[in-house]
Parts: C-alpha cells; sequence; structure tokens
C-alpha cells in the first residue's frame, strides 16, 4: 500500500477513528490495532511477505527474553548471534544471493575458468533493509543491557511492523520507539495538526517534485549517449532533487502519520543539500541509518581512536557497508567509496565537525563563503548520485564522461518550465524553514492575517498536488 495512493488515503483515516473513538480506553486494544493495521499495510504488497517479518520478529523477541534470563557470557553471545545470523541471513538471500552467485562467475570467466552458478528468481521483500536493522538494534542493545527485554508480545511485533515506518524507516530504535508502545497515549491536537502538516509536505515533494523530475531524469539515463554534456548535467542535478524528495517525503509522511497516533519518530533528514561539506551532509541525510552503523559498526570497530589508519578504515568500512546496504550492484559499493574519499581529507584535518550549527543561523542570505560551500558540496553529492542511478559502473563513467565533454557547451535540453519553477520554490520554502523539524512547521497561536496566510499555503500546496500529481510512482527506497 503506497501513502500516495487511493489505499493509503481511506486506510488512514478508518485506521485513526478505532484508534481514538473505539480503542482509546484500553492500551492493549490500541497496540492491537496498529499490529494488524501495520500487517494489513504490509501484506498489501505481498502476503507471503508477513511470514517472512513474523518469524523474523518472534526470533528476536524470543532472543530478548532469553538474554534476560542468561547471565552467562558465552551463552549471552550465542543468542545474540542467532539474532544477527537469522536477521543477516535472511536480508543476504533474499537481497544479495544472485549478486554473489553473478560475481562468482564473472571471477571465474575473467581466468578463463568456465563456470556457472543458478540464478534464482527471488522476489525482494519490502522493506526488509528497515526492518531487519530495527530488530538487530533491540537485541544488540538487550545484549549490552541498554534496554530491557519485553514480554509484551503485541507491543513487540507492532514495534518491528509499525506501518508508518515499516518499508522505507526511519529506523528506529528500539530505545526510542519501543517503549512508546507502553506508554498510555493521550491525543494532542496541536501535536496532530502539526503531523497533518508534516504529511502534506511529504506528498508535496514526493508526488509534485520527485514524479515530476522522474520521467525526465529516466529518459536522459536511460539513452544518455544521445545527450549533450548539459544535458546530462541537468538530468543528473533533477536526480539529486527526485531521491532527495521522494526519500525524505516518505519520512515526513511516515513521522507526520506515526504523530497521528501519539508516536514521535526520528528525525530522518536536516535540509541536507544546505550542508556546506560532506561531513555535515552526512550528519543531514537518511540520520536514522547514518546514526545506526555508527553506533553498531563504526564505534564497535574501534572509531576515531586508535590513530589515523584505524580511522581511515573504519570510514571506509561504514561507507562501503552504506552502499551494499542500498543494493547489490557495485554501483552502490563504487558510490559509498567515493563518499568516503569525500569525507576522508574533513576527518584527517578535524574538520568533520565544523558545522553543526545551522547555516547562516538568524540571516535571510548566506554569505558569499557559505553560498560557495553549499554549491561546491552539491556538486559532489550530484557526481556521487550518478553511480548511484546507473545501471552499471561502466554507464556511470561513460556518463560522466558525457558531462566533461564538448558538448557542455551546448544549451541543455530543459524539462517543463513548471517543473523547473516548481523545484526553485521548493528550495526557497525549505531555505526559509531550515531551522525547523519540517518546511511547513509553522506557529500555533497567530494573528487572524496569519492564519489566513497559513490556510491559503495549505490550499495552494493542496491545489498542486491535485494538479500535477497524475502519476503514482513508487518510492525509489521501496527497491532497498
Amino acid at each position: 500500500m503506497l501513502f500516495n495512493s487511493i489505499e493509503f488515503a481511506v486506510f488512514l483515516p478508518i485506521i485513526f477513528a478505532l484508534y481514538w473513538f473505539v480503542f482509546n480506553k484500553n492500551l492493549k486494544n490500541q497496540n492491537l490495532l496498529l499490529l494488524v493495521a501495520s500487517y494489513v499495510f504490509y501484506g498489501w504488497w505481498d502476503e507471503r511477505f508477513l511470514l517472512l517479518i513474523l518469524f523474523s520478529s518472534l526470533v528476536d523477541y524470543l532472543v530478548g527474553i532469553g538474554l534476560s534470563q542468561e547471565n552467562e557470557v558465552r551463552k549471552r553471545k550465542l543468542l545474540l548471534g542467532i539474532s544477527i545470523c537469522v536477521n543477516i541471513g535472511f536480508l543476504g538471500f533474499f537481497k544479495y544471493f544472485n549478486f554473489f552467485a553473478e560475481s562468482f562467475v564473472e571471477a571465474f570467466t575473467f581466468f578463463g575458468v568456465p563456470f556457472e552458478a543458478a540464478r534464482l528468481n527471488i522476489i525482494l521483500p519490502v522493506g526488509i533493509s528497515f526492518y531487519t536493522f530495527q530488530t538487530l538494534s533491540y537485541s544488540i542493545d538487550v545484549y549490552r543491557r541498554k534496554l530491557e527485554p519485553t514480554k509484551d508480545i503485541v507491543s513487540f511485533l507492532a514495534f518491528v511492523s509499525f506501518f508508518p515506518q515499516l518499508v522505507a524507516g526511519p529506523i528506529e530504535r528500539a530505545t526510542n520507539l519501543l517503549p512508546q508502545f507502553h506508554k498510555h497515549r493521550v491525543f494532542e491536537y496541536e501535536k496532530a495538526v502539526d503531523g497533518m502538516r508534516q504529511i502534506l509536505w511529504g506528498l508535496f515533494k514526493k508526488i509534485v517534485i520527485a514524479d515530476n523530475c522522474a520521467p525526465y531524469v529516466n529518459e536522459v539515463f536511460q539513452s544518455y549517449g544521445d545527450h549533450s554534456g548539459s544535458t546530462l548535467l541537468l538530468a543528473a542535478v533533477l536526480f539529486a532533487f527526485q531521491i532527495y524528495s521522494d526519500f525524505s517525503g516518505y519520512s515526513d509522511i511516515a513521522i507526520g502519520t506515526a504523530r497521528l497516533f501519539g508516536f514521535n519518530l526520528m528525525k530522518n533528514f536536516a535540509f541536507p543539500y544546505f550542508s556546506r561539506d560532506m561531513a555535515e551532509f552526512w550528519r543531514r541525510w537518511h540520520i536514522s541509518l547514518s546514526t545506526w552503523f555508527r553506533d553498531y559498526l563504526y564505534i564497535p570497530l574501534g572509531g576515531s581512536r586508535g590513530g589515523n589508519w584505524m580511522r581511515i578504515r573504519n570510514t571506509f568500512i561504514i561507507f562501503l557497508v552504506s552502499g551494499f546496504w542500498h543494493g547489490a550492484n557495485w554501483t552502490f559499493l563504487v558510490w559509498g567509496f567515493l563518499n568516503a574519499l569525500y569525507f576522508l581529507p574533513l576527518m584527517l584535518t578535524d574538520k568533520n565537525r565544523s558545522h553543526l550549527n545551522h547555516i547562516a543561523e538568524g540571516k535571510r542570505l548566506p554569505s558569499l563563503k557559505e553560498f560557495a560551500q553549499i554549491v561546491s558540496t552539491f556538486l559532489l553529492t550530484v557526481i556521487a548520485w550518478i553511480f548511484f542511478r546507473a545501471e552499471s559502473v561502466g554507464a556511470a563513467c561513460s556518463y560522466i564522461g558525457g558531462i566533461f565533454s564538448y558538448s557542455f557547451f551546448s544549451a541543455p535540453r530543459q524539462p517543463s518550465n513548471t517543473t523547473l519553477i516548481l523545484i526553485i520554490v521548493f528550495i526557497v520554502i525549505e531555505w526559509i524553514q531550515r531551522e525547523k523539524d519540517h518546511a511547513l512547521q509553522l506557529g500555533y497561536r497567530d494573528t487572524t492575517l496569519s492564519q489566513i496566510l497559513k490556510w491559503t499555503l495549505y490550499i495552494v500546496i493542496i491545489f498542486v498536488i491535485m494538479a500535477y500529481g497524475g502519476m503514482q510512482e513508487d518510492f525509489i527506497y521501496f527497491q532497498f
């Protein structure tokens, strides 16, 4: 079930009404409703996926119970190992089996040894990369004694499958989300209104910006050899806006939807294209995944301790694993490697935490230096996104080579003027609201004039969504 579908527009109000008006007096019944709703939401794609998420959830639930009853280090490690093997095993099989099989064949063929391997027709379960990491956070935190394991199986199953963020995040920590299922929730009008605003902005980003960039981007990337360098660069820039609007749009809808039910999910994007260097970009992009890798991989590997060699090694491991997490293709590994190269000079010169504040804080416009930093950082991300979007490493290299050709100085083939205007408006709104949690986070108690202006803005956004929302495109991160 897609957030941008008619089915979800019917599904959400029904669950909301039942949650607050029928089951509002009993916490267990509310959690049970969320569990059933989440399984209906997830099973809408393919009911076979439900068995996988149920089995994975039960394994981690039982591992948590076992860890609570066991103090012997060896047995605790064994229980944690079971959780890791089951979760990573499922993820590896469904997502990476064919990749490794084909890579082995290519390697043997390269050395002149004929070799064949079976290629399975595997359907990738939607959201498996997200809920796998979410359940792993539970097992690891219980093992570390940072979290008391729950014995409430309904709450745990609802935590794993919570439908707003199940398919594409944010990847919630058990320490943040699970305790919220154990607390009585009271409807808060202002919280719900803000959630609706965030949902509206997420829909605008997905339907109006991302989906209208997609046709131009798809056409150029599919036939990049037929286009000028300037057109290739423009398509790469539009893809940067497409993937940001698509993915952060999903996160906005997920966070806003969760707020309607009284839950607080972690912030997943913080206006990353206004970053002044690549370190700041990665503090603002897909925050739930970046911090997951930091806490559960980078720090256990030694983090920044042990000298430059260990810092370099750990940085490359994190970025390469992050790239591989995104998909079973060498392009994602190159994308991760390239971002590690971007990050390395900042880390080695101890400038990776230079920009912790909001850019141009308290000002309307950035300085010339800040503007140059934003542009240069954005262009670096655009180059990296080409590898992310391309079908192969060779295609990405050819695409970049096409940009840096003499045809770069010719006029690009333009997308529709409307698309360009909407992107400019989108950038302006996000810039104005860059110090907020989301672009439509507005005041609650305002004058009559400001109320009129706010409602005018909402109506205009709804009108634009209806006018330019003819396509119903899948979210890009569903494939991961």
